[in-house]
């Protein structure tokens, strides 16, 4: 842990996948993104935010955390770190969209400088190819996807959208060994259900590459800002954020031409 903001960011993230796995507001949510992999897989990355994957009403389920939120977790929040708060729904269309609707979480000190802490928690939906799985901390059960899934979504998001994040590209590096020797059949299919086609993914990727730059720029910001000491420390003498960006983008590359055509 760097420092002692972190550790309150991470502890209320903690309260929050846990007090949704124990309310009915968070049934058949499916814990994603880059704190399950933090939280359940011990990953060396902090994440930003919380994300999960829900099969019905994006909208719906928004309004329903932040009622939760609003009424449970603002006084918990209170009594255990001194910190009062505010939640709301995304700001604007550059905060959300038909896919993604989110749940903004502000934490304060009252009459402290520079005290805010934010902390989003995300709805979204994945595809899926495999059922959903649980995992177990501390007695609790937390609904997730499986790793295929979540290593798979996370090179869908290479491929597909128009802004990548270089987390992203972080995660797929850490994580790598969790694509599954069929990944590209898999990768077929999860494109033909999104209106995929592969010369769209290859212009992305060359995009990607072309900005090759920008994208270690910002990786070496991710190895700073959010993983651990001793990580960032072992990958900036192999190689660092160059070597991140190299490694992903060569597996991405491979796994995608590699893909079997699946007819929709």
């Amino acid at each position: 842990m760097n420092s002692p903001v972190e550790k309150i960011i991470e502890d209320i993230q903690r309260l929050v996948v846990r007090m949704l796995a124990t309310s009915p507001a968070g049934h058949k949510l499916l814990l994603i993104g880059g704190f399950r992999y933090r939280f359940l897989n011990a990953s060396v990355r902090r994440s930003v935010d919380i994300d999960y994957h829900w099969e019905e009403d994006l909208s719906h389920k928004q309004k329903e955390l932040i009622s939760l939120f609003n009424k449970k977790l603002l006084p918990e929040v209170k009594r255990r770190f001194g910190y009062d708060g505010a939640v709301s729904s995304g700001a604007g269309p550059d905060d959300e969209s038909d896919d993604v609707k989110v749940v903004e979480s502000a934490f304060y000190r009252e009459g402290v400088p520079h005290s805010r802490i934010e902390i989003p928690v995300d709805i979204t939906r994945i595809v899926r190819l495999d059922s959903p799985e649980v995992r177990t901390s501390e007695g609790v059960v937390y609904p997730t996807v499986s790793d295929a899934d979540l290593v798979e979504s996370k090179v869908l998001a290479v491929l597909n959208r128009v802004f990548v994040q270089a987390r992203d590209l972080m995660d797929i590096f850490l994580f790598q060994t969790a694509l599954p020797s069929d990944v590209h059949e898999r990768l077929a299919e999860k494109m033909a259900r999104i209106a995929l086609d592969a010369p769209a993914a290859r212009r992305r990727l060359e995009a990607i590459e072309a900005n090759r730059a920008g994208y270690i720029k910002a990786l070496e910001m991710i190895i700073e800002e959010q993983l651990d000491n001793a990580a960032a420390g072992h990958l900036r003498s192999a190689g660092g954020p160059a070597a991140v960006f190299d490694s992903v983008l060569a597996a991405v590359g491979d796994a995608l031409e590699r893909a079997v055509v699946v007819k929709p």
